[in-house]
């Protein structure tokens, strides 16, 4: 057996996933093909890369066929209820920062806040004789939040593309999504509710709770995460 590492399979998230471990003296390299998911480590002892989309990470950690994984904050929390028995924070790795964010049409001058759209909702029922479309793809996350602040009156859409244009395709009235800085929401005419901040997130390192590790792989682990500078 060895210690299996999880990371993102493209783009900046596997980029900067190997640059943080290469500052710390751990080398990541993919395999000579680019079309195979697995790759190489170098200075970590017996550990295997695997390369996998950001949205599988989650499963796998919980599954127990990886045992570290990077991915997204926002990720695991949709994915995995009762992430924190699943899964162990080990370090937060300073980038891909991005905020999930309920936001509404510009054009609603009096919907500010949460409160407000709560009325907006029974209101547009009441015209409409149906409830308020969200569209987003964080259903676990955005009904928790607007639970907890007593939104009731809605409806959540399921969004796999291009969730700022769902308002003007005019297949939901708001939205709740991930954003880093705005661009694309103030584009789609969209405004961020002065209290619809749901989660801040960002890519991180977690280790799977119920990975079944031999004495030997434990201090493989152990020494791995001194090399990372991770307690």
């Amino acid at each position: 057996m060895s210690i299996r590492l999880g990371v993102p399979s493209k783009g900046r998230l596997m980029e900067k996933t190997f640059q943080w471990f290469g500052a710390r003296g751990v080398t990541l390299d993919r395999s000579a093909s680019e079309r195979e998911y697995a790759g190489i480590v170098r200075g970590a002892g017996d550990v295997e890369l695997v390369l996998l989309s950001a949205g599988e990470i989650p499963r796998e950690l919980d599954a127990g066929r990886i045992d570290l994984g990077v991915t997204g904050t926002d990720l695991v929390r949709e994915t995995l209820v009762g992430w924190e028995a699943r899964v162990d924070v080990l370090a937060e790795l300073g980038f891909g920062h991005a905020d999930l964010v309920l936001a509404v049409p510009q054009a609603w001058v009096d919907v500010s806040t949460l409160d407000d759209l709560d009325a907006a909702a029974a209101a547009f029922r009441a015209r409409h004789g149906h409830r308020l479309r969200i569209a987003t793809k964080y259903h676990r996350l955005v009904r928790e939040f607007l639970r907890e602040h007593g939104v009731a009156d809605y409806s959540l859409v399921d969004s796999q593309g291009a969730t700022e244009g769902t308002v003007k395709n005019e297949t939901a009235e708001a939205i709740a999504d991930i954003t880093s800085s705005g661009d694309t929401l103030r584009a789609n005419h969209l405004k961020i509710l002065d209290d619809g901040l749901i989660l801040r997130s960002q890519a991180t390192l977690f280790c799977a709770r119920r990975a079944d590790l031999s004495d030997a792989d434990r201090a493989t682990l152990t020494a791995l995460m001194a090399k990372l500078g991770v307690d």
